[in-house]
């Protein structure tokens, strides 16, 4: 397992399947060699595409339609890779890790994000500084 003590949340990682239940999904994209990312419209930071899964839905389907509805992205291969743990004293959620390899981009559809950009490495204006690095650096493997 590997973590991260921030100085707000504590982020951990398990083995894909180890947690069972699950509130969320994170999906750590690759488009053209680059991670992709999401720019939500009331926020000035980059994040990871992913959210809720909805009642009824699997993670693959719930990471299915994150990825579409926050990148736009059409064509793409996606697996689960890890789960994660992410929480505080007052705060805590946990999740399916899924990695996709995009390539196709359209419009992002009306949603709460504004846009989507690439990067090398990960931006310092990360939305969840805490969780969003160890993510990655378990996913390296798989990147």
């Amino acid at each position: 397992m590997y973590s991260l003590k921030g100085d707000i949340m504590e982020c951990k990682v398990y083995k894909l399947n180890e947690l069972k239940e699950y509130k969320y999904v994170v999906i750590l994209s690759k488009y053209q060699e680059k991670i992709l990312l999401s720019r939500h419209k009331k926020r000035s930071t980059w994040e990871t595409q992913g959210g809720h899964i909805e009642k009824g839905e699997t993670p693959l389907e719930a990471a299915k339609r994150e990825l579409f509805e926050e990148s736009g992205a059409v064509k793409f291969s996606i697996l689960p890779v890890f789960d994660y743990w992410a929480g505080d004293d007052k705060f805590w959620a946990n999740g399916m890790v899924f990695m996709a390899e995009i390539t196709e981009l359209s419009d992002i559809p009306d949603s709460e994000m504004k846009e989507v950009r690439t990067f090398f490495n990960l931006p310092d204006s990360l939305t969840y500084p805490e969780i969003t690095p160890v993510l990655f650096n378990n996913a390296k493997k798989f990147f």
